[in-house]
């Protein structure tokens, strides 16, 4: 029996790659009878059954405890991954904003906060087995996403413990990709002029096989159903979420039909990565490739015995409707989410 009939849910960063996917699954829901979403732009397209309001999370003139007063659980989403090249403003508003939600929820006297942590917060970890949630999360102090996602763990710690009556939950996906956030993250990490036909296979000579880069995947709509799982039941602490296989150069070339790998070392990878940012024609920093680098593959134990929750889509079978997405510039009807071909 759900624990949520009839709840009111709230929804930040609702307009996003999951917040698009957690506000259709919501609102489908029987049980869950209001889902109202929190975004600066309100979308053009609106799953039938939600609510909206126009909110900025950093600003200090928005009334959270107004926007979250009878919600019966809180999702926090919102999340900003630019401009890389100023970290002050990425901390105002994703550290500083989340704090305000998190003072909103307990003091509008919301039952149940559920936060999108993220792999990014695990301390460096190995690449040849998973840990699960126990594993550190002090994150890679040296890149502003992996350093924020760390910096909130603490202070949700502190938070449980000033407000032992609000149940925390703590996603930590691995990354996530669907058709439609392709556009938005070929922006984010690859730059706007990237070109989405460079996906295909006859395009690349070879494919870079660089030591370390080894990582996990999993489709948005799967996380979004372990968010769904996470209001509904009453689970407390932290739940990795990802798919097998693990990705790395061998599972790339497979999906993309290059044989051809050449073996590279970080450094000179990393040297072309710190060029292209400091010459603004890469979003992602070179930093954020230090961390990805570093990062400790997830045993998702917890999430399969706890909340029922297994992926229904394979890494591979991910990233290649991601790719797909990407050669064709797919998008949503959000502003975050809108669709561009390039090149």
């Amino acid at each position: 029996m759900s624990s949520t009939a009839g709840s009111r849910v709230v929804v930040t960063g609702a307009t996003g790659n999951v917040g698009t996917s957690v506000m259709r699954l919501l609102a489908e829901d029987p049980d869950i009878a209001s889902v109202v979403g929190l975004a600066r732009r309100l979308p053009e397209e609106r799953p039938p059954g939600t609510q909206w309001s126009a909110v900025d999370l950093a600003s200090e003139q928005t009334d959270l405890v107004r926007e979250f007063e009878g919600a019966d659980a809180v999702v926090h989403l919102a999340w900003a991954f630019q401009p890389t090249h100023d970290p002050a403003t990425t901390w105002r508003t994703n550290v500083l904003g989340s704090i305000r939600v998190f003072e909103a929820v307990a003091a509008a006297g919301v039952p149940a906060l559920v936060h999108a942590s993220s792999v990014g917060a695990y301390s460096p970890g190995p690449k040849d087995r998973a840990v699960d949630e126990s594993w550190p999360t002090h994150g890679w102090p040296d890149a502003a996403y992996t350093r924020e996602k760390a910096y909130l763990e603490r202070t949700l710690d502190a938070f449980e413990y000033r407000h032992p009556e609000v149940r925390v939950v703590r996603m930590r996906p691995a990354f996530l990709f669907k058709r439609e956030s392709a556009s938005e993250q070929r922006r984010i990490f690859g730059g706007k002029f990237l070109p989405g036909p460079l996906a295909k296979p006859e395009t690349l000579p070879f494919l870079p096989d660089v030591p370390g880069l080894r990582v996990q995947a999993l489709h948005t709509d799967d996380a979004a159903h372990a968010y769904r799982l996470a209001v509904r039941t009453q689970v407390r602490g932290a739940f990795n979420l990802a798919a097998e296989p693990a990705v790395d150069a061998g599972v790339l070339g497979e999906l993309l039909g290059v044989r051809r790998q050449v073996r590279l070392p970080r450094t000179a990878v990393r040297s072309a990565v710190a060029a292209a940012w400091g010459l603004r024609l890469l979003p992602a920093s070179p930093h954020l490739f230090d961390a990805v680098l570093r990062l400790p593959l997830m045993d998702c134990t917890r999430a399969r015995v706890e909340l029922g929750w297994r992926p229904t889509k394979p890494a591979t079978e991910v990233l290649e409707e991601f790719l797909q997405g990407f050669r064709e510039g797919a998008g949503a009807g959000t502003e975050p989410l809108r669709g561009r071909k390039v090149g």
